[in-house]
């Protein structure tokens, strides 16, 4: 099987970011997009050249936006265990699976994104940090050792 061929049953292949973005952008629209990917660039102030902007320079929203695209707007199968750590438009998808029609996403229902809840408790703010140390730290007087 030549290069070229293992590609082509992708969505991906052959489709440029803007193309992506229009047709996300047309049928789900700005805030459904932000609120479902968690991305920024949808959120404050979005625009179509600020998106491919930030998308060309940030390859982690790249990779996430083609997921989103891939599994939920075309609403293919997720891929195999192997393929989940290869970039989506790098994925071979089999030729049995075509795409669908894209999944309903209602505003305000996203999914809560998962946490590791051990990182959560190991993992304080700045503030509360900084207090815990105070208090075990008696106060310091300047003047204690001065001259009277």
């Amino acid at each position: 099987m030549s290069e070229p061929t293992i590609y082509e049953n992708n969505p991906l292949h052959g489709l440029k970011l803007e193309t992506l973005l229009a047709e996300l952008i047309s049928h789900y629209g700005w805030e459904i997009l932000a609120e479902y990917t968690r991305i920024n660039c949808f959120k404050n102030n979005p625009s179509m050249e600020s998106s491919i902007k930030f998308f060309k320079k940030t390859a982690w929203a790249r990779e996430k936006i083609e997921r989103f695209y891939l599994y939920d707007f075309k609403n293919l199968p997720k891929a195999p265990d192997d393929q989940f750590e290869i970039p989506p438009r790098e994925r071979i998808i089999p030729a049995h699976h075509k795409p669908r029609e894209p999944k309903v996403l209602i505003a305000g229902n996203a999914p809560e994104p998962i946490v590791n809840e051990k990182y959560r408790e190991d993992k304080k703010p700045y503030k509360q940090r900084k207090s815990v140390q105070q208090e075990n730290t008696p106060p310091k007087n300047p003047w204690e050792n001065s001259p009277k």
